[in-house]
């Protein structure tokens, strides 16, 4: 018995993506050009990805279609036209949106351990080989994390405090008060 299926990656990676839509909605869109170096994704791109990032999954596991049947290079250009329609702050939300939530939607309906645990076989040239569909599911919500943090460095470095470090600051604050308040009593 598993005590992780398809209901709990929805919800983890619901959470997630409510903490991605609210990065993008309180970085102003006149910054969604900044780039933090010559090299990097600016702000809009970085968002535009991870907007477009549950596609391999829903392809794989949604759809089941199986990876040898998936041709990389037309995919991988799929995915690129699809980032670059998206131009605006509303647009790009949008797609966050409703692109996460039918992801997770998707998601709940995993809840077959045999399927979760079921082998996906890259090839013997892929690092690793071979993964767990469960594992891969988990993949595309760390993905998610990973740029997610790169926004939030961003923010600081556009003088936003990200909204985590707000609710905690403000956790503390009420912390603070109620320890204020029973050492007067």
């Amino acid at each position: 018995m598993t005590y992780y299926g398809g209901k709990e990656l929805a919800n983890a990676f619901r959470t997630v993506r409510k903490n991605t839509i609210q990065i993008a909605q309180d970085i102003p869109e006149d910054k969604y050009e900044f780039k933090p170096s010559a090299d990097s994704r600016s702000v809009k791109q970085t968002l535009a990805h991870i907007a477009t990032l549950t596609t391999f999954p829903t392809m794989l596991h949604g759809e089941r279609i199986p990876v040898g049947q998936i041709n990389f290079m037309e995919y991988m250009k799929k995915v690129a036209d699809e980032e670059a329609k998206l131009q605006t702050k509303a647009q790009i939300i949008a797609k966050l949106t409703n692109d996460g939530e039918a992801f997770a939607k998707m998601l709940e309906g995993l809840n077959d351990e045999t399927f979760l645990a079921e082998e996906i076989v890259f090839g013997p040239n892929a690092q690793p080989p071979s993964r767990t569909r469960f594992d891969l599911l988990l993949a595309a919500k760390e993905h998610e994390m990973h740029h997610r943090a790169q926004l939030m460095l961003i923010e600081r470095m556009l003088g936003i405090m990200p909204h985590l470090t707000r609710e905690a600051n403000a956790r503390m604050a009420r912390f603070q008060q109620q320890a204020q308040e029973a050492a007067k009593a």
